[in-house]
């Protein structure tokens, strides 16, 4: 056991003596400490938008829309039709004088219709703003027209606050609907990430011995499955040394979350917020990256063992990339029904379940169980995967020309 050790220590130490290693430990804190902070940060400093309204409507709608807008993110001047209105509006959005215009005639109460031109279509803050004006005065006329006073139905609406408290083991958690479709996303996200770009980094570190014949004068020394061995557990101790580094930043980040903004108006009111990560959560993350780490790990170091160069292994590695990225498009599906079928079958196939496993367990109320089972299933695939591809690199780290075709392969493992 003594050589596997010191490949274990020689692939940690080589690697974490790396500027990458250091810039990937800096980076990834803040990467995602932007992300959680950046959306309170920029809340409510969106640029103000300034339109012109083109009222159009013999009744004075476009005078209604402009008392509707919120003039902290839209500003409107309220213009008469004419031959050519539009096209020195056109000029004005042009000139950047203006960001757009907006179309109003009477057919907004009866069929909704409006059109709004603009230099920029996709700002969603300012699509929301006008739509929602638009919808306030085409309601209003229809609700004048039936004989209803629109300033009553104003009054007997109230903002319904819908507070959201996930339950966990009979008892509630505290964690809100935010809290847990971040965890959940940002698990699945860096569980793809780290298992693909380490499991890469096995394949290129044995294709790079293969391709400079040091790994001839290792194996004369050690067995081809001590080897890959040694590997595999050497780049997985450093992404786990990464994670520690991350983890550390991350808890740093959260303590100081008040200074840094993060409690600023509206930082909860967006998609993402800072999760609450319990001791269970995190062991079920450790547990499924190490698990789908050494799964992946063995299968990568197989494909840089059998390819002769770096373009076959690209070639080669997309199918087992591939099983990883269908279980991360298959996150939101995950995420909006964590109990359905879909993706219990996912959480129990052992090349998706290191992702779609934790993302069912962050986002819903899994059955221990389902999680022993899955994890059976995971410790099983990874005997089997790693005997397979100990045979694989057994024969192939030795082997150059032309890659193999499946029948050679078949014919590695059976005699290898």
């Amino acid at each position: 056991m003594h050589k596997v050790f010191a490949i274990i220590r020689r692939e940690f130490v080589e690697r974490v003596r790396q500027r990458w290693f250091w810039i990937m430990a800096v980076l990834g804190p803040v990467f995602f400490g932007a992300v959680f902070l950046l959306p309170s940060l920029l809340m409510g400093k969106s640029s103000l938008k300034h339109i012109a309204i083109v009222d159009a409507s013999a009744a004075g709608l476009g005078r209604s829309v402009a008392v509707q807008l919120d003039t902290t993110k839209v500003r409107a001047v309220v213009v008469a039709p004419g031959p050519r209105v539009a096209d020195s509006l056109l000029q004005a959005v042009g000139a950047k004088q203006l960001d757009g215009f907006l179309l109003v005639s009477d057919l907004l109460p009866d069929s909704g219709e409006a059109e709004y031109r603009a230099s920029n279509v996709s700002s969603f803050t300012t699509i929301g703003e006008l739509e929602n004006a638009l919808q306030r005065v085409a309601s209003g006329v229809r609700l004048q027209r039936e004989g209803v006073d629109p300033a009553a139905i104003a009054r007997a609406r109230i903002h319904v606050d819908l507070k959201t408290t996930k339950i966990s083991g009979g008892k509630t958690t505290g964690e809100s609907a935010a809290q847990s479709f971040s965890l959940a996303y940002f698990m699945g996200i860096i569980l793809y990430m780290a298992i693909l770009l380490y499991g890469i980094n096995v394949m290129s570190s044995v294709l790079e011995e293969k391709t400079t014949r040091i790994v001839e004068v290792l194996v004369s020394s050690v067995k081809p499955f001590q080897l890959m061995l040694g590997k595999v557990i050497g780049v997985g101790a450093v992404s786990l040394f990464q994670f520690l580094i991350w983890g550390l930043a991350g808890r740093w980040v959260f303590h100081y979350r008040h200074a840094l903004g993060a409690d600023a108006p509206g930082a909860d009111a967006g998609l993402f917020t800072m999760p609450r990560v319990t001791a269970d959560t995190a062991a079920v993350f450790l547990a499924y990256f190490v698990g789908g780490f050494m799964l992946y790990s063995a299968m990568f170091a197989a494909v840089g063992a059998m390819s002769s160069n770096e373009q076959e292994a690209r070639q080669a590695q997309q199918p087992v990339s591939m099983l990883l990225v269908l279980s991360f498009i298959s996150m939101f599906a995950m995420l909006n029904d964590p109990g359905s079928t879909f993706a219990v079958t996912l959480s129990l196939i052992p090349f998706t379940a290191p992702i779609a496993m934790p993302v069912r367990w962050a986002a819903g109320n899994l059955p221990v169980s389902q999680v022993v089972l899955s994890l059976v299933i995971l410790a099983a695939s990874i005997v089997a995967v790693t005997w397979v591809a100990a045979r694989i690199y057994r024969v192939g780290i030795l082997m150059t020309g032309k890659r193999p075709n499946p029948k050679e392969l078949l014919r590695w493992i059976r005699t290898a």
